[in-house]
């Protein structure tokens, strides 16, 4: 009887309180307070406050949020206190949001603890600490086939987006010496950037932090929702300083094709006589493609590739806090760009944005380029794409969903149908990322149910499952997303599909009081628009402009 008991107008009037005013929870529980703090004399009444109890003072009075208290407290409490606030955090294992790993040996954990404090721009202090740093960057370098790993060119970053600032950078530079050397103009019209509209806001944020034109690639479902470089030839001109490409898009897991983009700038080449370079932002295909499918053409070995980066708190299996970018040779870093430091003793050589960085996650990394080897990356890169591929049949089998993402059928199949092989190359190249829709048939069947509750409601089962747009042209299209990471065993993919099915099917049956959800949706949405045109104006400053970009904001 429960279940047939919500009414529109009930929810519309639930919604309509919700919306009606902000109630402010710290003022609340400020005024809630007891007013009068009379503790029992006794011994322990002079300390302020009882060391023995969970929370030293902060039981029961608010922690210091806005100013920093006067005195401290006993670091168990302290402890104690931040543990419990940051277990309301959702768990790591279910976060199918992020591409960032999340578990390592206890050995490579023990590895990280005994160096936490170590600093790795002071090499002087820590050689060998900057010796495993050097031997990562010829490692990587090899891996991507650069012409020399034991003169490799590169550095550890913070993660992609720095290292891509530095790609950037080093492109921007050679094309402003180009043009001064030939008696050109840096400044009109200026340098620009070609990349897809799926890039993800690192990328952009290049462009915008350095000054150079973002041009933006329109993606297609034709073009797999990527980048096509026929099209992006369309905005590649004689200040294009070069072309950003993806191995990996964050929002359907395809790879950019880097070979086909290369063939036609060397066309262009020939034609213009304007040479552009390639920057492959690999920040997670880089730890993916050299060992699931290594006969594919996207590095060094093509030579328009100058710089790649990748992300080794990724797919590079290590914990946050580490990234790369290795450039092919010396002269594609642009001595410009090295600086040369007189610090603690000892002369050094920097190209990073950043100047201090932890070593740990350095260190995490050669822990795991010892400990798994190119056998063992390759057996985790085939393990994530086969639970990949796992997910995606069981969703397309449902009828419920249409997966975008390719990595279960074949290399350049023209129907959606996946396919069953043994052979990982049988398979379209990409990463362990299924993103997937309601289906044309269940959406004509149930106009009324919204994707975006699926979202919510695996969220109360502790699933963290992203519900979002894809790029212009397809900003219409709602999509969810699951990164298969390496903790996201065959158990785990089991029961996401069931929660996935049991939440879809109560938001479909009428029957369910999760179906009320989508009328409350539906409510919400058109009080919106009926206030799309009535917003007053915003001051200057506030964020709300548009960026003149299609991300949003970080």
């Amino acid at each position: 009887m429960y279940r047939n008991t919500v009414s529109l107008p009930l929810i519309s009037f639930i919604s309509t309180m919700a919306l009606s005013k902000h109630v402010n929870p710290d003022r609340l529980i400020q005024e809630s307070h007891d007013k009068n703090h009379h503790h029992a004399k006794g011994p322990l009444a002079s300390q302020g406050h009882l060391d023995f109890s969970y929370g030293a003072r902060y039981g029961t009075n608010p922690v210091p949020k806005f100013r920093m208290a006067s005195n401290g407290v006993p670091a168990e409490s302290a402890y104690r206190l931040i543990r419990d606030e940051l277990s309301l955090d959702g768990s790591p294992i279910l976060n199918l949001a992020s591409f960032v790993h999340t578990w390592m040996p206890d050995q490579a954990n023990k590895l990280v603890q005994e160096n936490i404090s170590k600093n790795l721009i002071d090499s002087d202090e820590y050689p060998a600490t900057q010796i495993i740093h050097t031997r990562c960057v010829s490692i990587l370098a090899d891996l991507w086939h650069a012409p020399s790993a034991k003169q490799a060119i590169g550095t550890a970053t913070t993660g992609s987006s720095e290292a891509i600032q530095l790609g950037g950078l080093a492109m921007k530079k050679i094309w402003q010496a180009k043009r001064k050397a030939a008696g050109k103009s840096i400044h009109e019209p200026g340098p620009n950037i070609v990349m897809g509209a799926n890039a993800q806001v690192a990328l952009e944020k290049f462009a915008r932090y350095f000054d150079v034109e973002c041009r933006l690639v329109p993606v297609t479902v034709e073009s797999k929702y990527r980048m096509d470089p026929k099209k992006a030839m369309e905005f590649v001109d004689e200040n294009t300083i070069g072309v950003f490409v993806i191995l990996g898009s964050t929002y359907t897991g395809h790879y950019e094709p880097v070979k086909e983009m290369s063939d036609l700038l060397d066309e262009y080449e020939k034609q213009t006589g304007n040479s552009v370079p390639i920057h492959v932002d690999a920040a997670s295909g880089g730890f993916i493609a050299p060992f699931a499918t290594p006969k594919l053409l996207w590095d060094f070995k093509l030579p328009r590739v100058v710089s790649i980066n990748t992300s080794g708190h990724k797919f590079g299996l290590s914990y946050v806090g580490v990234g790369w970018v290795v450039w092919r040779d010396k002269a594609h870093l642009p001595k410009e760009l090295i600086f040369e430091l007189h610090y603690l003793g000892s002369v050094e050589y920097s190209f990073s944005l950043n100047f201090s960085r932890p070593a740990a996650p350095i260190i995490a990394q050669y822990f795991n380029f010892l400990y798994l080897g190119f056998e063992g990356y390759r057996a985790v890169a085939l393990d994530d794409l086969k639970n990949a591929r796992l997910l995606s049949r069981a969703l397309e089998k449902s009828g419920y969903y249409t997966v975008l993402s390719d990595i279960h059928r074949s290399i350049g199949a023209k129907d959606s149908t996946g396919i069953d092989s043994s052979d990982v190359e049988d398979y379209e190249p990409g990463l362990p990322v299924v993103a997937f829709r309601f289906s044309d048939e269940f959406q004509k069947k149930h106009p009324d149910v919204q994707q975006k509750w699926v979202q919510t409601l695996l969220r109360v089962k502790g699933w963290i499952v992203p519900n979002y747009e894809l790029p212009p042209t397809l900003q219409n299209v709602p999509i969810l997303r699951v990164v298969v990471r390496e903790t996201m065993s065959e158990v785990l993919i089991d029961r996401l599909v069931a929660d996935v099915i049991s939440v879809t099917e109560d938001l479909a049956s009428k029957s369910s009081p999760e179906h009320a959800l989508n009328l409350l949706g539906s409510h919400i949405d058109a009080k919106k628009h009926e206030h799309d045109h009535s917003k007053p104006d915003q001051p200057e400053g506030n964020g709300t402009e548009s960026s003149g970009t299609y991300a949003r904001p970080c």
